[in-house]
């Protein structure tokens, strides 16, 4: 038997990791062991625990160092609590378990992985050898892949970047990307309960927003939020679905101006904190187009035939299928782009993050490896 510990601190990478739990923990040969931190125990962003427990996993340890503002000096101040709170629990467990998965580029991540470098702890990093140029995400998650013993990436050239930084081709394994595994089994909700459960009736045309603060030129998010409003207000034959953003660096600033946005709309926006993978990703397959700097767009949209307008710099870097529209933040453009989507709704190509059944091969080359 071999003790999988996973590290998850938001909505975002617990999605992600959905299949690969689902896989652990129907597999008798792993112990399977969920540490919940960071925003998953923010009442501000939605108390994400609660969907972990509602989908039936048991967490096994929790951990508190997020603070509510998003400051430069808050978000330094959480890493270093961040680090202070697993310098003592790496100490307390650090031969407790076999694999521990962390995942991404986020900086409590950041935090709790090299708080354990010095005690040897074994990690295993989820998409290593991305880059996001617009986001200071980029730094932390080069130096996770460097603290990692074993990478399982999502195509090919993040393989052989992470090669690169490591300095080695070994223990590096392309997998394409886990969160597709879960739309083949993830049971999406009917348009008319998707609107019994959320108050929004996808048979409008529909607009999926989700916008997060670009962390490397911040000095720029309060103009990108007051082009995205102004663009929204404009597009009145659609309703608006903004999921509200993340904990970086002026995601307040944002969020508070989307805030606003439902009282001045014609045809409807909505917001929500958090849909949770099923609402999501019947948004997803409902809506007419997404719209934002979203991960997601740039790696779950095109298996539901979905174009994305992609916006600034957050995702620079990232290895895109064919249906990306990228862009500045400016109304001109993407209303432009919004009618060249209209004129050919179904993005037909292929997603280049799909290689299929990318839980079950992470469990397979655990059991064949030390």
């Amino acid at each position: 038997m071999k003790r999988i510990a996973i590290l998850t601190s938001s909505r975002a990478d617990y999605g992600i990791y959905l299949p690969l739990l689902k896989a652990l923990e129907d597999d008798p040969f792993f112990e399977l062991q969920i540490i919940v931190f960071g925003t998953h125990l923010s009442p501000f962003h939605g108390y994400t625990i609660n969907q972990i427990l509602n989908d039936g996993f048991e967490v096994s340890f929790q951990i508190e160092s997020m603070l509510t503002g998003d400051s430069p000096n808050a978000i330094s101040t959480a890493m270093a609590l961040t680090s202070l709170k697993f310098a003592d629990f790496w100490k307390e467990h650090k031969t407790d378990f076999d694999l521990v998965f962390c995942l991404g580029d986020r900086y409590e991540m950041f935090a709790a992985v090299t708080s354990g470098i010095p005690f040897n702890i074994p990690f295993a990093h989820l998409h290593g050898g991305e880059k996001t140029l617009g986001a200071i995400d980029n730094i932390f998650r080069h130096a996770i892949t460097l603290a990692s013993k074993y990478h399982f990436v999502s195509c090919k050239e993040h393989g052989e970047r992470v090669a690169e930084l490591i300095e080695s081709k070994d223990n590096i394994f392309d997998i394409g990307a886990l969160s597709l595994d879960k739309l083949k089994t993830l049971p999406l909700l009917s348009i008319e309960d998707f609107n019994i459960k959320f108050g929004v009736n996808l048979n409008q045309p529909t607009i999926l927003v989700t916008v997060h603060p670009e962390t490397v030129t911040p000095e720029k998010n309060q103009k990108n939020v007051e082009e995205l409003a102004a663009t929204l207000l404009e597009l009145e034959k659609y309703q608006v679905i903004i999921t509200l953003p993340n904990a970086d660096t002026n995601g307040t600033l944002i969020r508070k101006k989307l805030l606003q946005l439902p009282a001045e709309s014609v045809n409807g926006i909505f917001c929500f904190e958090n849909l949770g993978s099923q609402g999501y990703f019947t948004a997803v397959k409902y809506c007419s187009f997404l719209l934002g700097n979203t991960s997601s767009g740039i790696i779950e949209a095109a298996s539901f035939g979905k174009y994305v307008i992609n916006l600034g710099n957050r995702q620079e870097g990232r290895k895109q299928s064919q249906n990306i529209y990228n862009m500045p933040f400016n109304k001109t453009m993407i209303v432009q782009s919004v009618a060249e989507i209209e004129n050919n709704p179904d993005y037909l190509g292929e997603n280049i993050y799909y290689k299929g059944n990318a839980a079950q091969t992470i469990c397979f080359f655990l059991k064949n490896i030390d």
